[in-house]
């Protein structure tokens, strides 16, 4: 093979490589800027992509997914005067890669500036005890203030957070000691409360305890009022038992002796019987009827009859 011959293959091979160089495929989440003859010609999204060899290049390959960047420290101060240092985190998104390719030349620097001078000025008006009690607030102003600055850069600022907030050693002396005050007077706080709580809590078993006692004295008396009814309700249940029982006794007794139709003198003789009981040996004076008086000496000769009969 002659020298042209292998002139030709180098050709070939060259054309083959300058093809292949110029064949470009744009993964997902990114974008190309591309430059014909110096001068800006397209952007590529995601996909397949051929550039005119020679004349078109890439000048920029942007990432579109949101990014955070940490700054630094910065110092800044306070409305009363108390020098601090805050660094802060932005989250930001690329949203139009031709702005941000030509819109500033240090994208991230300029972010990183004009983030401190936007804290700066929002801090200033702050007092120390705001600005650490205000963070959503300040992060709220600086996203609105820099996505406003960044907008005609083709950035999007998502969010801004303060992530350290460290006042001088002197101020974190005193706060510390001013929190520690503050625990300790919450504990005495809590201690007291407990105590009060618990001398509550005994006052209150003292006084269910007395109720529950006086609830049990009162149903004991009650109980007792109710036993002594109940005996005294039986009691006269008997008695009045025993009147009927005598009553029936008594009634039956003179139906007995109506039956066998006794004789003037033997009625004349339980008359002196019942009068001789009811005078039970007591009385020292008793008022006989005549009737029973002629009974009673016609005892009295019957019974000295009888002793003068002999014996047999």
């Amino acid at each position: 093979m002659d020298f042209l011959g292998y002139l030709v293959i180098g050709l070939l091979i060259l054309i083959l490589i300058i093809i292949a160089s110029c064949v470009k495929i744009v993964p997902q989440a990114q974008a190309y800027v591309v430059e014909r003859l110096g001068a800006y010609q397209g952007t590529w999204s995601v996909g397949f992509h051929f550039k005119t060899p020679l004349i078109d290049k890439i000048a920029k390959k942007i990432i579109l997914k949101e990014q955070v960047v940490d700054f630094a420290p910065q110092p800044v101060i306070t409305k009363d005067n108390v020098t601090m240092q805050i660094d802060t985190v932005v989250f930001y998104q690329i949203t139009d890669p031709k702005l941000f390719a030509y819109g500033v030349e240090h994208p991230i620097m300029a972010i990183e500036n004009l983030t401190a001078t936007t804290l700066r000025n929002i801090i200033g008006d702050l007092e120390l005890d705001q600005t650490l009690t205000s963070r959503e607030i300040i992060n709220t102003k600086m996203r609105v203030s820099l996505d406003v600055a960044t907008d005609p850069w083709g950035i999007k600022v998502n969010r801004v957070e303060l992530k350290n907030i460290i006042p001088p050693a002197a101020i974190r002396d005193a706060m510390e000691k001013q929190m520690k005050a503050e625990r300790e007077r919450r504990e005495s706080i809590l201690r007291a409360e407990g105590e009060k709580k618990s001398t509550i809590l005994v006052a209150e078993g003292k006084k269910e305890s007395a109720i529950l006692e006086a609830e049990a004295e009162k149903e004991a008396a009650i109980l007792r009022a109710e036993a002594k009814k109940e005996a005294t309700i039986r009691e006269a249940e008997g008695q009045a038992m025993a009147i009927v029982a005598v009553q029936k006794a008594n009634a039956q007794g003179i139906e007995l002796l109506n039956q066998a139709a006794p004789q003037n003198a033997v009625l004349q003789l339980k008359s002196l019987e019942a009068f001789m009981k009811a005078a039970d040996g007591k009385a020292t004076k008793i008022i006989i009827p005549s009737e029973i008086q002629s009974i009673a000496g016609l005892t009295k000769s019957i019974v000295e009859v009888a002793k003068d009969q002999p014996d047999k």
